[in-house]
């Protein structure tokens, strides 16, 4: 039975949990939370709602770390009442649960988890690979849904990433598509600069959106799966940038971030990205 465990019970775990049980991928949900009846309850609310979505995912609630051993993946979310997990907390609870994966990848699914993801990293040793941010995507999927309100079409048509750094996301629009076709072909210059004004102000990504695609990702990493996501991820030389969060698009495996891909930029996209990342 593939077990995924969510380390926090509030906004962000309980939709990611809900997406993961709805997809009825995995067999077992594990969420844990310092708050356990909080999260006992919400574990039993989702198992109800079951019945009526048709899934039959079992799900569990617990304040006790040690019971995400022998998970396929880790979600690390919010707490209840507590927000996301961050900080001096974030690494304590990281310690906490590092031993007891083995190899298992870490999703964070927070807006503002980059800090964690890499002080995971630098401090805690844990391989890049492994180490995964889903608010790029959640962020992705929001551009998707302006842009196919201007080309009226179907989300699933659009296809672009997501480059930089939180809270300074760059859309490489040249590397954009719709149907198979540039996006700068389809999109006229007025369309695509009323499309970047909106876009300018999707961040943060809110808690349905921030669990919704942490679970995406999930399923993504448990398939294999052949399309790419746009994650946040300890960058290696990208974009002249090493030991520091950025976002690419990448695809998954089981072990965790299988290929990323740096793509062709134009000269001022590229300075964009190089000046959101730092670098």
């Amino acid at each position: 039975m593939t077990t995924v465990a969510i380390a926090g019970a509030g906004e962000i775990g309980g939709a990611a949990a809900h997406a993961l049980a709805a997809s009825d991928r995995v067999g077992r949900l594990l969420l844990v939370d310092p708050a356990a009846a909080a999260a006992a309850g919400k574990a039993l609310d989702i198992r109800q709602a079951g019945a009526i979505g048709g899934f039959h995912t079992r799900l569990e609630g617990s304040d006790d770390g040690t019971r995400v051993a022998g998970c396929a993946a880790c979600i690390v979310a919010d707490r209840v009442g507590g927000g996301e997990w961050r900080g001096e907390e974030g690494l304590a609870l990281l310690r906490q649960l590092n031993p007891c994966l083995d190899r298992a990848p870490v999703v964070f699914a927070g807006a503002d988890q980059g800090d964690l993801l890499a002080i995971a990293a630098s401090e805690l040793g844990i391989e890049r690979r492994r180490l995964i941010g889903s608010a790029p995507e959640a962020f992705a999927s929001a551009v998707r849904a302006i842009v196919a309100l201007e080309a009226n079409c179907s989300p699933r048509d659009v296809m672009l990433a997501v480059l930089g750094a939180p809270s300074k996301l760059v859309v490489p629009w040249s590397e954009a598509s719709i149907g198979g076709y540039a996006l700068q072909q389809i999109l006229s210059p007025v369309q695509l600069a009323r499309v970047e004004a909106r876009v300018a102000h999707l961040w943060p990504p809110g808690p349905s959106a921030l669990g919704v695609a942490a679970a995406h990702l999930v399923v993504a990493l448990l398939s294999s799966a052949r399309r790419s996501f746009s994650v946040l991820t300890q960058l290696d030389g990208e974009f002249g940038v090493r030991n520091r969060p950025g976002c690419l698009p990448a695809r998954l495996c089981p072990s965790g971030i299988a290929e990323a891909r740096v793509p062709e930029l134009s000269t001022r996209e590229r300075v964009h990205v190089q000046t959101a990342l730092g670098a």
